[in-house]
């Protein structure tokens, strides 16, 4: 497969700007493997499709207010700050991303807040955007990272056009999640609603939960034809035991194993065992899954629908079958679903 096979034509209208009123009122295109057939669907239709003792694997990331605002020192030029990885919370150093980076060499002061409460220091370049950077800071390390959350905003994608506001830092964030670390959200997640996962819970679907946190990597344009020839970033995630009981329960009683996301689905691809069950695992995944490729644990993935051209169209192209999903992906810009984030959903099984 090559990048050219994963091109179409995106109408920017159809781009979704804002989440719809109710996380599970968005709409859901439910696409059959083994027929070809295409269902159009409300996303809370979505139980109609689970039964007693199949599961969803979740990805409880938590997305933290990632995008900072600073002044440089003397210039005191407007610099955007893109917090992507914390290196060392004793030396409080962070891995960023800085625009423009042309401003910003090392050495340099940034400040951060209207009475700036917040420095840092570019102590190292790592690429033409990236950033080393040290804060200082005299308070302790939860008053730090509390003053991170406080001068933040939620780190919507740069397609969104508009300013965040207070209800994206609800609504781009899933109901489930609980442990900090992504710098954006696992979209899949955002279509789950309370009232929906206590209709699934009472029909008998289980929720494992795992942990990966969702780096910019995952959005990274594809810049080579070869597929084979692209690196993933690196992303950290946990398979927790409970989960692992869990999902190889299912396995083993033949029920439907949904991924939540492609998030999801690549760490667990990541940590399966030779007979084909998952296993638990902490530590770092740069897995890129394309077609053709042998899933071994899932049998239905919910995700939304991609840009062209991104690896996470590659994935649903993977799991989907390229025709199927491309055929999906036209008709769903014919029929008028809504992309990326706030967008549709699109369940494939």
């Amino acid at each position: 497969m090559k990048l050219s096979n994963f091109n179409y034509e995106l109408p920017k209208e159809l781009i979704a700007q804002e989440p719809t009123t109710h996380r599970d009122d968005t709409r859901l295109m439910v696409v059959h493997r083994d027929t070809g057939e295409i269902e159009h669907k409300k996303f809370n239709e979505v139980i109609n499709y689970f039964d007693d003792g199949d599961a969803m694997v979740l990805n409880n990331t938590k997305v933290f207010p990632a995008r900072l605002w600073g002044n440089k020192e003397k210039t005191g030029a407007r610099i955007e700050v893109f917090l992507l990885r914390e290196l060392n919370s004793e030396s409080r150093l962070w891995d960023v991303l800085v625009d423009p980076a042309r401003k910003i060499r090392i050495g340099n002061k940034l400040y951060f807040g209207e009475d700036d409460s917040l420095v840092a220091e570019v102590i190292d370049n790592t690429t033409s955007r990236g950033r080393t950077l040290r804060f200082l800071y005299d308070g302790s390390y939860e008053e730090f990272r509390n003053k991170l959350n406080e001068l933040g905003e939620t780190p919507l994608p740069k397609y969104i056009d508009r300013e965040p506001t207070a209800l994206d830092a609800e609504r781009y964030q899933s109901i489930f999640a609980s442990v900090e670390g992504a710098v954006a959200a696992p979209v899949a997640g955002l279509h789950f609603s309370k009232q929906l996962m206590k209709r699934l819970e009472i029909k008998g679907i289980e929720f494992p939960e795992l942990t990966l946190h969702v780096g910019l990597g995952t959005f990274r344009p594809v810049e080579v034809e070869d597929l084979s020839k692209h690196k993933m970033d690196s992303e950290q995630y946990w398979i927790y035991d409970e989960t692992v009981e869990k999902v190889n329960k299912a396995i083993e009683g033949k029920k439907r194993i949904c991924a939540v996301g492609t998030t999801v689905m690549r760490a667990m691809e990541s940590s399966v065992t030779t007979e084909g069950k998952l296993k638990a695992y902490e530590g770092w995944t740069n897995r890129f899954i394309f077609p053709p490729y042998d899933f071994q644990v899932a049998n239905s993935l919910i995700t939304n629908f991609h840009p062209p051209q991104s690896t996470l169209l590659m994935m649903t192209s993977a799991f989907a079958g390229h025709e199927l999903t491309m055929h999906a992906y036209d008709v769903a810009i014919k029929e008028g679903y809504k992309f990326l984030c706030y967008g549709d959903a699109i369940m494939v099984i």
